[in-house]
């Protein structure tokens, strides 16, 4: 008799949650490269609604927020462990980013704010991992990038926001954003973990044509000394 293993609600597992499922499979997407897409603030915050209430929707906005407003990678937030996290100093730690390069990156206030219903949570668990599975025998492990993929996807649709939104996105977001606020760009090139500015500069062409075109647009008049308009020269 065939075993079918469960879930923690109860229901059958894909056997693509199994481990080796994926093991010689090539990714559906390898070698595609996506333009900068990073989405709006509405569709983040509606994706954020729409996570519903429970301790796996308090995980998955919790790692929005911190994918978002700290402009972590994926692979960088899930391998965050609680002591991590500086709420004093608005600070989180990376310590082993890209290259294996360790750094400190900060966070607004409203982000800590949204990441807190998930640290009460993460309370009760097991210790390890800040974003860990939350039931099973494998409570308090890491969370997996294929699971948040899924998750991330699934809660995207039902929001009805868009076709793609990926960790890598809010990520640009995160990019875009601080730009937009005047931050500047050897700023956004610290807190992305940027060996060089030529790969923050890409990040920020999630900027559109239509907000470069109404920028330049509303410069101001050149300025000239005053003196300069009062002889015309002979």
């Amino acid at each position: 008799m065939e075993t079918v293993l469960l879930d923690c609600i109860g229901r059958p597992r894909s056997p693509a949650t199994m481990p080796g499922y994926h093991v010689g499979r090539s990714p559906r997407n390898k070698g595609q490269r996506y333009p900068a897409d990073p989405p709006p603030v509405e569709e983040i915050i509606r994706v954020m609604r729409t996570a519903g209430d429970g301790p796996a929707a308090d995980r998955l906005r919790g790692l929005i927020v911190v994918l978002w407003r700290s402009g972590l990678r994926i692979s960088e937030a899930l391998a965050l462990a609680e002591s991590d996290l500086d709420r004093t100093r608005g600070a989180i730690l990376v310590r082993r980013g890209k290259g294996g390069k360790r750094r400190e990156v900060g966070m607004d206030n409203w982000g800590w704010e949204q990441l807190d219903p998930w640290l009460q949570v993460r309370e009760q668990l097991p210790v390890g991992a800040l974003f860990c599975i939350i039931c099973g025998p494998t409570r308090g492990r890491p969370w997996t990038q294929d699971a948040v993929r899924v998750q991330l996807r699934r809660t995207a649709a039902q929001a009805a926001v868009r076709r793609r939104f990926a960790p890598h996105q809010l990520r640009h977001a995160h990019a875009v954003e601080m730009a937009r606020e005047g931050v500047p760009i050897m700023v956004i090139q610290r807190q992305l973990g940027h060996a060089n500015l030529g790969i923050t500069s890409i990040y920020l062409q999630g900027i559109d044509n239509a907000e470069i075109i109404d920028t330049v647009h509303h410069r101001a008049a050149p300025v000239i000394p005053a003196s300069a308009g009062l002889h015309r020269p002979g």
